[in-house]
């Protein structure tokens, strides 16, 4: 869509940043620990967050400045409460995510913005938190699991136009827009899902769409015929099947498939899941995936069975 407000609209002076909770599992199977940072420029106690780079994703931007505020290396979870507030008379608006933590560069702090950190349970952070607005995203963290795993549906990338493809429709590749976007895919899939089971529908518009996250992470793309769209439709079954399994082995997993047939995952996804609270789902996930777009879904993992006695 385009943007026909003039340069000096109040959108315009929008600030857009990103950060995350970055948690890691706590002592003794206790509450998880949140990372908070020092800036000594201001004297406070914060979340890490930054601004986005010029075409930067949010979601990379969290990833980004969390790794260079605290030196936490992260695994995208579920995406918290937005908050909004006033900078020098200009609003900004700062995105959240949960993210838990995969690894951390202890020489990382001091750096120029962060003179300390530290790791605490949520109340402990809480209190130590200079900012309202923080603690509001700290609350909406405690309400729900922080462990997830992510179930992610893929629409495919641009493909060649039906109209200018005279071979088999299964054989249809990717135009350059669609490869662009297919290279563009890897690290936001990846920020989700470093390691995943990567199931395609066997065509190859999908298989290539994926193709590049499956490289970056050293994933083996498994193509499934059930996913493809035929002149005869896809089975509603076999999907069901299909994302039941991928659910039911509580691993990390991305799903490509057609603007056909992505709805009927997604409701095979929430059969699996049982009925949802309707807060869980966003008010857009009944809207049509754009190409290469994808959605989240993150799943928590059931509790581990009690050890048999001896």
């Amino acid at each position: 869509m385009a943007n026909n407000k003039p340069p000096d609209s109040k959108e315009s002076k929008l600030i857009l940043a990103a950060g995350a909770v970055a948690w890691r599992p706590g002592r003794d199977g206790g509450e998880p620990e949140v990372l908070l940072v020092h800036r000594k420029k201001y004297d406070d106690w914060s979340l890490p967050k930054g601004k986005t780079e010029p075409g930067e994703p949010l979601l990379l931007t969290a990833v980004r400045e969390v790794f260079e505020e605290g030196g936490a290396r992260l695994i995208l979870g579920r995406r918290l409460t937005s908050v909004r507030y006033q900078v020098g008379g200009r609003p900004k608006r700062v995105h959240w995510w949960a993210a838990r933590v995969s690894g951390v560069d202890e020489a990382a702090v001091p750096n120029d913005e962060v003179d300390e950190v530290t790791w605490a349970v949520r109340p402990q952070a809480g209190e130590l938190a200079s900012y309202e607005h923080d603690v509001r995203v700290l609350g909406d963290f405690a309400s729900r699991p922080a462990d997830t795993v992510p179930l992610i549906l893929v629409r495919h990338a641009t493909a060649v136009p039906r109209s200018k493809w005279k071979g088999d429709d299964g054989e249809r590749p990717l135009d350059s827009t669609g490869r662009a976007q297919a290279k563009l895919l890897a690290p936001l899939l990846a920020a989700f899902a470093p390691h995943a089971r990567v199931i395609s529908s066997a065509a190859t518009r999908c298989m290539d769409s994926v193709g590049p996250y499956a490289e970056l992470t050293g994933a083996q793309v498994r193509a499934e015929q059930a996913l493809q769209v035929r002149s005869s439709g896809t089975d509603p079954a076999a999907s069901a099947a299909l994302i039941a399994e991928t659910i039911g082995a509580g691993e990390p997993a991305v799903v490509c498939a057609h603007r056909e047939n992505v709805s009927l995952l997604q409701a095979a996804a929430i059969g699996a899941l049982g009925p949802p609270d309707g807060t869980l789902l966003p008010s857009e996930w009944a809207d049509e995936l754009p190409t290469a777009g994808f959605w989240v879904l993150h799943v928590t993992p059931p509790p581990l069975a009690p050890p048999a006695p001896a």
